[in-house]
């Protein structure tokens, strides 16, 4: 399993062409607001404060890269579907997200955080057909799974892979995590370890 020996924050860009140099592989980490983003980030880096966790959804609104081992960056882009923002911003959001997913050659994969609390959620189904359809490679990361009973976590999972699995003929690389455990840590790391 891959260790992470040194994590430097690099910057955070507005804009696609603040972004740094695409000259590392790089894996992105994205999701509804609110869904344990920072928390996930913090909890595989083994920093604990080095994604912001805000008790406001919607908070990361800039690409953040951080550079890991001097080898790769981790790239923490900002949330989709929060209603509180306003239209202009979540359109900005969004032309920024899209730029970046089809801009960067240097993008390895995209990591789609999905709370494992809720029900499937037309903005996740919706997200994932894009990126389905513009062929960029992603993967479905669970979150919050230390807080559903097992019960309600099968559930849930379940019912996001059937709605899935309507418009995909496979599943793409599942990781269940949890940040307060730990869970899924060396999971993720080991597949990044794969490619860098």
């Amino acid at each position: 399993m891959m260790l992470i020996e040194k994590t430097e924050f690099i910057k955070s860009s507005p804009i696609l062409k603040d972004c740094p140099e695409g000259n590392k592989p790089e894996f992105a980490f994205i999701g509804r607001s609110n869904v344990g983003k920072s928390s996930l980030i913090n909890m595989l880096t083994g920093r604990a404060k080095l994604a912001r966790i805000s008790a406001t959804p919607g908070k990361t609104q800039l690409i953040n890269h951080f550079l890991i081992n001097d080898k790769w960056y981790m790239v923490d882009l900002p949330g989709y579907g929060y209603a509180k923002l306003s239209k202009k911003k979540r359109k900005g959001f969004s032309t920024l997200i899209e730029n970046y997913m089809k801009s960067r050659e240097n993008l390895i994969n995209v990591f789609v955080l999905i709370d494992a609390n809720i029900p499937p959620q037309q903005s996740d189904l919706e997200f994932t057909e894009w990126l389905g359809k513009d062929g960029i490679p992603f993967s479905i990361v669970y979150t919050k799974t230390d807080k559903p009973s097992q019960k309600n976590l099968r559930t849930n999972l379940k019912k996001f892979r059937e709605e899935m699995l309507k418009s995909w003929e496979e599943m793409p690389p599942e990781f269940i995590t949890s940040a307060i455990n730990k869970t899924g840590r060396d999971e993720i790391l080991g597949y990044i370890g794969e490619y860098v």
